[in-house]
């Protein structure tokens, strides 16, 4: 268990403890959320819930970041929001952050909600991840936090 402090593109910090231990993605279950532009949480289905350890009430109208594991490269979220703002599906692999400090990987899929032709928020849809690819992750993302921090 140690504590690290977690800073996020809007200028926030915060420190947060984290368990080196995983928390494995529930079989046949999809964990659903929608936020609006600037990635508030705006819906989320009981699987979202559950696994983040947050309730419902610390989870509406807060940022999706509060979610980052510190194991995930800023890159990978610069180019998710690159993609998603253009109007384009974004998909890959994700370290989260539960609140208890432990973590789970999802395989998700982020895709803009269109009305009249504007951009109105975003859903995700994660589901349960290959360990094959959770493992080339880990390299990959260690590889890119370490050139972030270079």
């Amino acid at each position: 268990m140690s504590d690290v402090k977690i800073s996020y593109y809007d200028g926030t910090k915060s420190v947060k403890t984290i368990v080196d231990e995983e928390v494995p993605y529930p079989d046949g279950k999809l964990i659903v959320s929608r936020t609006d532009t600037f990635g508030n949480m705006t819906h989320f289905n009981q699987a979202f819930v559950d696994m983040s350890g947050y309730g419902e009430d610390e989870l509406l109208g807060k940022s999706h970041y509060i979610l980052r594991h510190p194991d995930m490269p800023a890159a990978a979220f610069a180019d998710l929001w690159n993609t998603i703002k253009k109007g384009e599906k974004w998909k890959g692999y994700v370290k989260n952050l539960r609140k208890d400090g432990k973590y789970y990987w999802v395989y998700a899929v982020v895709v803009p909600n269109v009305r009249d032709g504007k951009i109105v928020g975003y859903a995700s849809v994660r589901r349960k991840p290959s360990r094959t690819k959770i493992n080339e992750c880990v390299e990959l993302y260690k590889t890119m936090l370490a050139e972030e921090q270079s």
